[in-house]
């Protein structure tokens, strides 16, 4: 017998769990659809933390959005009870006409946002890197990083607390319109709604494929090297996303026995879906990493400590996907995050509540229309 509800949720995982709690929350019967278990790591959102920052080298367009994600987080906090969110400073340093330092300045002066600028030597004398003369660094105080498992939990938590049912380690086979509503198709059941909401991450290349927006997906790898400095101590240790010619590459400080958590940024083939994903990390993997900290980082001996696959979901201009299906309006998508998503997760969850319910948002969505990509 099949099961019926107001909006079915395929997918919750960092957007998924967030738009399951925004629509119970106001008063939607929604049914969760998710084929691993519930903060797993056979996705996007796993791997301890993720960072969250506000003056956005990526483009001016996504500043509202995070304002609005920044407010979210402190409220799940508060709603959970848990703590999720740990400011620290987040610097971000490249050649001075780069890509990343101008896109933060640029960010920065179009909002007002509070940024300090730094020559290449003030910041090789504050915090333990040599980058060259011709590099340039912007660092920014409004900036922390997300305990991204316990996020996901205290989403889901809070939408079962308001009646969402979760359905973990469900794999949806199908999804089809049917007149006004929709039916889903999954190994244990069928299931009919009113709405829907495609949150699905890499696997969206297959439940999407007539998006009218081209995805792919990319192994990511990240690593954790360990020292015995207390320079990479969250005190002393910036957030860092350094653009070298070796590639973009991130860090967090040190927050448990690991180390200090740094990986590259793209970088990788891209592949057609999750089924070309090699999960199993080698020796192999550091050596990217191991390369930009033997440049570029003047910290004592490290060495690797462990390393965890990733997927990244990408689209070609690589800015998100938030809008309602190109022939479907009953449907509505969120994909292509990968690589710098999961920090606007509350704010996805509510736009996609708002698509679901009234086909609108008041939040600025423009530039992540799957029209006219």
């Amino acid at each position: 017998m099949a099961t019926t509800c107001d909006v079915i949720v395929i997918g919750v995982g960092g957007m998924g769990s967030a738009a399951c709690f925004e629509l119970s929350r106001r008063g939607a019967g929604v049914v969760g659809l998710e084929q691993f278990p519930l903060a797993h790591s056979r996705g996007s959102s796993h791997g301890r933390t993720r960072i969250i920052r506000t003056a956005y080298y990526e483009h001016p367009d996504y500043v509202p959005l995070l304002r609005r994600a920044w407010e979210r987080w402190y409220e799940l906090e508060q709603l959970t009870g848990r703590h999720l969110l740990t400011g620290c400073p987040c610097l971000m340093v490249g050649p001075e006409s780069g890509e990343v330092v101008t896109g933060v300045r640029a960010a920065a002066r179009e909002h007002d946002l509070a940024v300090e600028s730094l020559t290449a030597a003030e910041v090789n004398r504050r915090f333990p890197f040599r980058f060259p003369d011709d590099y340039a660094g912007v660092l920014e105080h409004a900036a922390g990083f997300l305990a991204v498992e316990d996020c996901v939990r205290a989403h889901a938590d809070a939408a079962r607390h308001f009646g969402a049912d979760l359905r973990a380690e469900e794999a949806v086979r199908s999804w089809a319109a049917r007149g006004d509503g929709v039916e889903v198709v999954t190994d244990r059941d069928t299931y009919h709604a009113a709405r829907l909401v495609v949150t699905a991450g890499a696997w969206a290349t297959q439940l999407l494929a007539d998006l009218g927006v081209p995805l792919t997906v990319m192994r990511q790898v990240m690593t954790w090297f360990r020292t015995d400095s207390a320079a990479v101590r969250r005190d002393r240790f910036p957030i860092f996303l350094a653009d070298v010619p070796g590639g973009a590459f991130y860090g967090l400080p040190a927050i448990d026995a690991d180390g200090v958590k740094v990986a590259r940024h793209y970088g990788a083939p891209e592949l057609r879906d999750p089924t070309e994903m090699n999960w199993q990390t080698t020796p192999a993997d550091f050596e990217p990493v191991d390369g930009f900290l033997r440049a570029y980082s003047t910290l004592p001996p490290f060495e690797p400590s462990r390393a965890e696959a990733c997927l990244y979901t990408l689209t070609p201009d690589r800015h998100f996907v938030i809008d309602t299906h190109l022939h479907y309006p009953q449907v509505s998508v969120a994909c292509g995050f990968s690589g710098h998503g999961f920090k606007f997760a509350p704010v996805v969850g509510e736009v996609l509540a708002d698509l679901a319910l009234t086909g609108r948002t008041p939040h600025p969505i423009g530039r992540f229309a799957a029209r006219g990509r």
